[in-house]
């Protein structure tokens, strides 16, 4: 799932291929991903790029005073085209694409989503605020404004609930999601499940610190690169997420996963539970 960091970068590297570009036409191929019908899609048409920017993990296209919203849930991408077909993209059950943004040089955009649960999404609104996930998004971690006493509070706000839930939760924080929880919380050395209000100063230093380094990080090595560069970048990066069974970048312990309905966590025995696994609730039911 695009987080943070890769919506920032695809913001940048759209910014500088669009802005001053006129968008000749938007096709839609995949009509349920367009929640929205005023002002309708094809008032976009003709219209004059202004500013790409991003709002958490929704990607905001700015053009001649209106947005075109883009949130690419779990499957969704963005792939650049230097020519795109001159016909209007058509309906295609079989076909990964959902949108595509043609312009004035028929260059283009192509916004996909892989696998069958279709959860992309698509906004036209005249205020980005318009759209609900937008606006009740917490604070953007990487803002100058989001300082320690801010995550203290919302730590302290969210007592006893799992931290690991916290950092995912947009409405508290803006645009951390299932990897960079798992990376964050192992770089502060906590376990995912570490009740939210029970940290101490030196734990909640720790954690604040790796929201602004990892997410930094991860933003500084995504500056620059193309669209389709993004993925593999954040995937040689990770240190436990995605890596079950292998070792651990820091101690050499095996990263565990823990396994729930629709996701998965991973973290480091030895450098976040005091080398205790973690009880994977699917195994366990198993086992019964």
């Amino acid at each position: 799932m695009p987080e943070l960091p890769e919506v920032e970068a695809l913001a940048l590297d759209l910014r500088g291929r669009l802005v001053d570009r006129a968008i000749t036409r938007v096709d839609l191929a995949a009509f349920s991903a367009l929640k929205t019908f005023d002002p309708p899609l094809q008032a976009l048409h003709g219209t004059l790029v202004e500013d790409v920017t991003r709002h958490g993990k929704f990607l905001d296209i700015t053009a001649s005073g209106l947005h075109l919203v883009v949130h690419l849930a779990r499957a969704g991408w963005i792939r650049w085209k230097e020519e795109v077909p001159a016909l209007p993209a058509r309906p295609n059950s079989k076909s990964p694409l959902a949108a595509r943004v043609v312009i004035d040089d028929t260059s283009g955009l192509d916004i996909t989503e892989a696998g069958t649960k279709k959860s992309l999404a698509l906004y036209v609104v005249r205020d980005p605020s318009d759209v609900e996930g937008i606006a009740r998004l917490g604070p953007d971690p990487l803002d100058d404004a989001f300082t320690i006493d801010v995550l203290r509070e919302i730590l302290e706000r969210e007592g006893r609930k799992q931290i690991k839930g916290v950092l995912r939760m947009q409405s508290l924080i803006a645009g951390i999601g299932n990897a960079y929880s798992d990376e964050l919380l192992h770089a502060a050395r906590l376990s995912p499940f570490k009740p939210a209000n029970s940290l101490d100063d030196t734990e909640l230093q720790t954690l604040y610190d790796a929201v602004k380094g990892v997410l930094g990080d991860a933003v500084e090595r995504s500056r620059g690169l193309a669209a389709s560069e993004l993925k593999g970048e954040k995937k040689s990066n990770l240190a436990v997420h995605g890596r079950t069974g292998q070792p651990c970048p820091v101690c050499g312990d095996t990263v565990r996963e823990v396994s729930f309905a629709d996701s998965s966590l991973q973290y480091c025995p030895t450098c976040q539970t005091g080398g205790k696994p973690l009880a994977d609730r699917r195994l366990s039911k198993l086992l019964k």
